[in-house]
């Protein structure tokens, strides 16, 4: 159960994500706020107080307190709702996307030249869990098949660093794939682009495996806005 105090800040968050309040412009006044949301001057205070923790808020002395720009803001999740909220430029599944390009094509290309066969032993089993899923219509499990090939190119990087360079999108990612992987044309070339990415590594060409990552993130992001977005590619 959220207090007062959460309720208020979400009800603040609201409105700068709405536009009420934009970067840059200061909120009401304590009082003023008050009476608004029906709570105490304290409570305010300790709303303020939970979006500054995140940096939407910032007190500045003497002048009042502020909202910042969404770029500034420490919540992952807070990004995502202002982003879902604003229909301005990409949807938030795109912009994984980039995200996961730029850390995934670069880490296929090192684990073409450092992959062990214990990694492709792996990933060829992980494949064909995800046709096995596929065929069975088992989203959850095709999407866990899939998560878990990726992360097992990020291993085979032999950098202990890159498999936690997305860690912090985990729940989105998940999301984001569960959303896509309801699709069986979707699915079906996520197996066929994956194959490739085997192909190539097995090869252990870190160009060919480049490239092969490269096109899986292209016809994702083609499915994605094809069959899932409306917006074609």
């Amino acid at each position: 159960m959220a207090t007062l105090a959460e309720t208020v800040a979400d009800a603040l968050l609201d409105a700068v994500v709405a536009g009420r309040y934009p970067a840059g412009t200061a909120l009401p006044p304590e009082g003023e706020l008050a009476t608004a949301h029906g709570a105490s001057r304290l409570t305010v205070r300790e709303a303020v107080r939970i979006l500054r923790a995140t940096n939407v808020l910032e007190v500045r002395r003497g002048l009042g307190t502020y909202v910042t720009p969404p770029e500034r803001w420490r919540s992952l999740d807070l990004l995502v709702r202002t982003h879902d909220t604003d229909g301005a430029g990409p949807a938030v599944p795109e912009l994984l996307l980039e995200a996961r390009r730029m850390v995934e094509v670069g880490a296929a290309r090192l684990a073409a030249l450092r992959r062990t066969e214990e990694h492709l032993t792996a990933l060829r089993a992980g494949v064909e869990e995800m046709r096995a899923a596929s065929t069975a219509g088992e989203v959850d499990r095709f999407v866990d098949a899939d998560i878990a090939f990726h992360d097992t190119v990020m291993r085979a990087t032999g950098n202990v660093f890159v498999p936690f360079l997305l860690e912090p999108f985990g729940a989105l990612l998940v999301a984001a794939r569960r959303q896509t992987s309801s699709v069986p044309r979707i699915r079906d070339n996520a197996v066929a682009e994956h194959a490739r990415i085997i192909d190539a590594l097995t090869a252990a060409d870190p160009d060919l495996a480049r490239d092969a990552m490269e096109s899986h993130m292209n016809q994702t992001l083609s499915d994605l806005r094809e069959h899932v977005l409306g917006t074609g590619s």
